[in-house]
């Protein structure tokens, strides 16, 4: 039998063959048999139904190949929208690859591309399944291939930045502190450049061997022991504060006493002058101090305002010791949420912009990052603070009418409880500095002046104290001297008073704090940018440990500095144009 591929065809072969039939029969009626078509209505109607056939198992076919296609797609769906999400850590591309393989498509999955920002993410995937025809074969179609192809994003809009910046004295050699100026106001700009819906906040914590909070931000905490020392405002952290997420707004922290606790003074035996070893200061700055009264070296509050910001940046100076650990609790502080009602009243009080309402955000909120970018020259410092009884309140020092010194040591034997350093003799009663009414008498083994009735003397509080004398001038002078009799036991004295009035905390704590409190940091999704300017190895090892991962942490020297932090603005800015 012959086979016609084109239905068509075989229609009109059956209509013309029975035609032919009809021309050669014998009957009187043939030319008028033949004359007549009514039997054509019957082969039309055949060929209509074939039409109709034909179309139905076509209708068919496409109904199995978008069966298929939806499957497909509603897989791929899933996929790229649960790989896109931020909060899933695993590896993206291996989620997609995960859902096909349920769905029994992993061969029809045809790519995965996975584009990682620093506030986004965005998956696309490409599958393709070929479905096998049933009635379009007769049309020469085989197969018909379904496809599925998606992209699902996820990316942060909100996003909350501090930079916490190394100002200890090292940044001031090799051009550190100009370079970083640079590259932290480079950082600013691009940032924002990025931020056409004014999402983004940004805040300073400079540090060196203190942070200091400026005025209005020390006033939200329970500051004791206020030395009242105007643009010095800095607090002695106690260890619980590196044990949680936030400072308690009612934990007791002494303000830091403004004092310089490690230039060396003579150990003489004899009397030095105390204006020959006077507080170090340079160029109008007391280095030697743990926080230093600079207005610029302070924290500067979340912002928008791009050009407050540079003009902060450009105001940093170069003083003081190293204490990283002080200078990220701050900055993690600005971040945590507990600090929200502290938010809220700095915004009443016009410190912070009104369009900072609800911030910090909870950790994990949507749409939501919290940066650290932190920054360090050096190592840690073992960090000095003056203990209790020696920040505020009178002091057992008194000051002469000619500016010398005499000091009450109340376990002193016997009646004779002041001494006086320039003379190295114990009186009865404070020098006074008068110029009469004395008299030379003989203390066992020299002759001293003993002040008479005659002048005054003013008991000293303890910042008049630190403001006039280094602590290690009042530690020999005034009690090593005293109680000493030989070079060993005034060693010995000095040493002990050292730390009765000043207590240090190791390197190794302080490292300890570090890490506890970056550690934190990263468990609550903070991105931590760690930058190791020329540090040496531990300082580098520290912040290496410190930052999110190994691609988030930069060791850079000169003028690299300006590059990096252009890489890590362009990681924060990477996606937001194209949301």
């Amino acid at each position: 039998m012959r086979c016609f591929a084109n239905p068509v065809a075989w229609a009109r072969s059956i209509r013309t063959g029975i035609l032919s039939q009809y021309r050669t029969a014998t009957s009187p009626h043939r030319a008028g048999f033949i004359a007549r078509e009514d039997g054509s209505m019957a082969i039309f109607s055949l060929f209509l139904i074939m039409v109709m056939l034909i179309t139905g198992g076509m209708a068919v076919d496409l109904m199995r190949l978008e069966t298929h296609r939806i499957r497909l797609q509603a897989t791929l769906d899933r996929a790229v929208l649960a790989a896109a999400d931020l909060e899933q850590t695993l590896d993206p591309e291996t989620v997609v690859r995960d859902y096909f393989a349920k769905a029994d498509l992993l061969d029809d999955l045809t790519s995965v591309i996975v584009t990682e920002g620093l506030n986004s993410r965005t998956v696309n995937a490409v599958a393709t399944t070929d479905v096998d025809m049933i009635f379009m074969r007769m049309m020469g179609i085989d197969t018909m291939v379904a496809p599925a192809a998606g992209t699902a994003a996820e990316s942060v809009t909100d996003i909350e930045i501090i930079m916490v910046l190394d100002v200890s004295g090292s940044m001031g050699s090799n051009s550190k502190l100009t370079n970083l100026k640079t590259a932290a106001e480079d950082f600013v700009a691009t940032v924002f450049s990025g931020d056409s819906e004014g999402r983004i906040s940004i805040g300073i914590v400079p540090f060196n061997g203190q942070v200091n909070l400026g005025a209005a931000l020390l006033a939200q905490y329970n500051v004791t022991d206020q030395h009242g020392l105007a643009n010095s405002n800095c607090v002695d952290l106690p260890p619980a504060a590196y044990s949680g997420s936030d400072i308690s707004t009612t934990l007791a922290m002494p303000q830091t006493a403004f004092v310089d606790t490690y230039s060396g003074t003579s150990h003489s035996s004899g009397y030095v002058n105390y204006s020959s070893y006077p507080p170090y200061w340079s160029y109008g700055h007391m280095v030697n101090a743990w926080c230093p009264p600079e207005a610029t070296n302070t924290v500067f509050l979340p912002s928008r305002n791009q050009g407050q910001l540079i003009s902060h940046i450009n105001g940093l100076y170069a003083i003081g010791a190293t204490s990283i650990n002080a200078g990220m609790r701050w900055g993690t502080e600005l971040l945590d949420s507990g600090s929200r009602p502290m938010f809220t009243d700095l915004i009443s009080d016009g410190e912070i912009s009104a369009s900072f309402t609800g911030r910090p955000y909870d950790y994990f909120t949507t749409n939501t990052m919290k940066v650290v970018v932190l920054m360090t020259d050096g190592q840690h410092f073992a960090e000095e603070r003056i203990n209790d009884g020696f920040r505020i309140g009178l002091s057992p020092i008194y000051r002469g009418e000619d500016g010398k010194y005499s000091i009450y040591h109340a376990n002193q034997s016997g009646s004779n409880k002041y001494y006086v350093p320039h003379t190295g003799g114990w009186q009865n009663g404070p020098w006074t500095g008068g110029s009469s009414g004395g008299d030379w008498v003989w203390n066992g083994w020299q002759w001293v002046w003993q002040n008479g009735s005659v002048g005054t003397a003013t008991q000293q509080t303890w910042p008049e104290v630190w403001s006039d004398l280094r602590l290690s001038y009042v530690a020999w002078q005034f009690y090593a001297r005293a109680f000493g009799y030989n070079s060993y036991s005034r060693d010995s004295v000095y040493a002990a008073t050292m730390a009765t009035i000043r207590d240090q905390t190791p390197t190794s704590e302080m490292d300890t704090q570090l890490q506890a409190m970056c550690t934190a940091s990263r468990n609550n999704g903070i991105v931590i940018f760690g930058i190791a300017f020329e540090a040496p190895a531990n300082g580098e090892n520290q912040i290496f440990q410190c930052a999110s991962s190994p691609s988030h942490f930069y060791d850079a020297s000169g003028l690299e500095i300006v590059s990096v932090f252009q890489s890590i603005a362009n990681r924060i800015n990477s996606l937001r144009l194209t949301q």
